[in-house]
């Protein structure tokens, strides 16, 4: 029994198993040069004038720069979403890498400004054991004046 061929002399079998494998990935690959084109066009244009209207000597405060953070990574997230890419893979990871090179690279390793915490939060922390201390010397000077209860045995 011969073995059905295509015009060009193929095996179908295997012609067929080429085509439909070609369809899956032609329909379920990510267009990455489009994906990472959309990035820089929509997300990093947008985060760019973000980080621009904040002084440069905050990027590291993420109190000032976690709103924008938030946003580019949405932004990243949605792109890929459409265009049917998994998410996060090696060029989001790319291009997450760049981002913090160029804003990111002088920030301690925290993430954020180290500074002193508000006085609200600080005063307690501080006044707490002068006060106790205060007290504890207090009671242990009062206890040492008062001679009352204390019952003194002679032996003799």
């Amino acid at each position: 029994m011969a073995v059905p061929r295509t015009p060009l002399g193929r095996p179908l079998v295997g012609f067929v198993c080429w085509v439909l494998v070609h369809h899956l990935v032609m329909v379920t690959a990510c267009p990455e040069a489009y994906f990472g084109q959309l990035m820089n066009e929509l997300c990093l244009t947008k985060f760019k004038l973000d980080m621009e209207e904040i002084e440069k000597e905050l990027w590291c405060d993420w109190d000032q720069t976690v709103k924008s953070y938030r946003e580019v990574t949405n932004c990243t997230y949605l792109i890929a979403e459409k265009l049917d890419c998994y998410w996060p893979n090696h060029q989001v990871n790319d291009f997450f890498l760049a981002i913090h090179r160029h804003y990111f690279q002088d920030c301690p390793a925290t993430g954020r400004i180290l500074k002193d915490p508000p006085s609200n939060i600080l005063c307690p922390f501080i006044i707490a054991p002068i006060l106790v201390t205060l007290l504890g010397t207090a009671l242990v000077v009062y206890k040492s004046q008062r001679n009352e209860g204390i019952v003194v045995q002679q032996i003799g």
